[in-house]
């Protein structure tokens, strides 16, 4: 019998019938078309026109996250530059099945929103430690006793002083815009809270318009020109308020000084759609690529509500559709598919061929919708790779690779990691340079090569 995990919102399997492995694989498909997208957003549009309302933004916003304090320096130009009503709650942050992780993602939106900060013009201290938890509490009553309009204004003077330790700046903030008896502070929070899980999302640093989710400034861009678009941008000529940050040119190659991580699952459908690009971005900087993969998250026992993997979703098509990426025929792999392939990566590797075995997988789970779990879709996998089936299904179900991957995710784990894709750049010592969460964050790499290359030819 189908080991059965069971997850909020609704029930997934590790290993799925035939029959529910087809059908849910269906779903999403048909939910991630850019045809089904269109025809939503125009329904909505013609459904607020009909009731008179007007491009209603909403921001959901948490004081912990260092994400949130990046787009809450976006808030006053957001709402000058577009014909919008823009409504702000505070949030706590992911709760229950939709966080992983807790400890590592706050620490991470920290140490992430420091490096991306100056990429986008914001600002965010070089530091590592958390905000005093007598300092969060007063800027929470500050900003929970705001109404929208002043809390667009208020909020990333708030931050600033938060942020900064500075208890004179937020005690002169509180003194100005007022602040929330802390008695009233836990029921504002759960009132956001509510109006986030009712919109059917669970995060922080996140904006809401036309039944979809823009996550902070890294998304921003995608909000704009869905509102330029309909015809609410008042600056039609300007740049975006937060343009997403270009790649550099690969100009600068290495001679051996740096190597390149990168922790793929087989089941992500951000590796799926970065994957490629990460091992191009290698060789196109001749930095040594390391590939060290991972069993998808849900194998590890980490749960995964509906929600959370229907936005995930989601998200990766856009993503892949602004990269130009072929992405979205997705036939799911979970459970037996990934460990069929996972048996043959040691034997890949041996014929000079594991990352092309990974690659050929991804791009049939998740482009081609080839059902990987049986002999046939696997066939087409590992010939596509350039491997000789006739030796892969003699060997197809062999031990002996967990003990790998369980040591690439404890080394992920060490680097204060968890999520896939994650990346680290490292020196020639084996130092790390940087390391990251996210196909997101392939542009913040890529120009970290470039600024290392040239570091060493000074």
């Amino acid at each position: 019998m189908a080991k059965q995990f069971k997850e909020q919102g609704g029930a997934a399997t590790m290993d799925p019938s035939p029959w529910f492995r087809w059908l849910s694989s269906a779903v999403i498909r048909r939910l991630m078309t850019p045809g089904h997208l269109v025809t939503n957003r125009r329904k909505f549009e013609q459904q607020r026109t009909k009731d008179g309302r007007k491009h209603v933004v909403e921001y959901f916003h948490q004081i912990d996250d260092g994400y949130s304090h990046l787009a809450a320096q976006a808030l006053k130009s957001l709402a000058a530059r577009y014909d919008i009503e823009l409504r702000c709650h505070l949030v706590s942050g992911p709760q229950g099945k939709n966080s992983a992780e807790p400890e590592l993602l706050i620490g991470l939106s920290r140490y992430d929103s420091s490096l991306i900060a100056p990429e986008y013009g914001l600002n965010f201290p070089k530091q590592t430690g958390a905000p005093k938890p007598t300092l969060l509490e007063l800027a929470s009553m500050i900003l929970a006793a705001q109404t929208h309009e002043s809390f667009i204004h208020c909020a990333a003077a708030v931050g600033d002083a938060l942020w900064g330790g500075d208890v004179k700046q937020l005690k002169a903030l509180a003194k100005e815009y007022g602040e929330m008896p802390k008695s009233d502070l836990a029921a504002t929070l759960e009132a956001g809270n509510a109006h986030r899980a009712a919109l059917k999302h669970y995060s922080g640093g996140m904006f809401y318009y036309g039944e979809e989710w823009y996550w902070g400034v890294d998304r921003l861009h995608y909000l704009e020109t869905r509102l330029g678009e309909l015809g609410a941008d008042l600056q039609p000529q300007q740049p975006l308020v937060m343009p997403r940050p270009t790649r550099v040119a690969a100009d600068l190659k290495d001679t051996g000084t740096l190597t390149l991580e990168v922790y793929p699952s087989l089941r992500s459908p951000y590796s799926a759609m970065i994957f490629d690009q990460v091992v191009a971005l290698a060789k196109n900087t001749c930095v040594t690529l390391s590939v060290r993969p991972v069993l998808p998250m849900v194998m590890r026992g980490v749960p995964a509500t509906r929600e959370k993997g229907l936005y995930i979703f989601s998200d990766a098509c856009r993503e892949a559709r602004y990269d130009k990426v072929r992405f979205g025929n997705f036939y799911d792999p979970i459970g037996e598919p990934v460990r069929r392939c996972y048996s043959l990566y040691p034997w890949a590797c041996e014929q000079g061929k594991g990352t092309e075995l990974l690659s050929s997988f991804l791009r049939a789970a998740f482009t081609e919708g080839v059902n990987t779990n049986n002999d046939r879709g696997l066939r087409k996998v590992v010939e596509a790779a350039g491997l000789d089936w006739a030796v892969a299904k003699t060997i197809v179900v062999n031990d002996g690779w967990q003990q790998s991957l369980e040591e690439n995710r404890l080394a992920m784990y060490e680097a204060g990691l968890w999520g896939v894709p994650s990346m680290r750049l490292l020196d020639e010592k084996g130092d790390e340079l940087l390391a990251l969460w996210g196909q997101d964050r392939l542009w913040l790499f890529a120009r970290e090569i470039q600024r290392q290359l040239a570091a060493r030819q000074k």
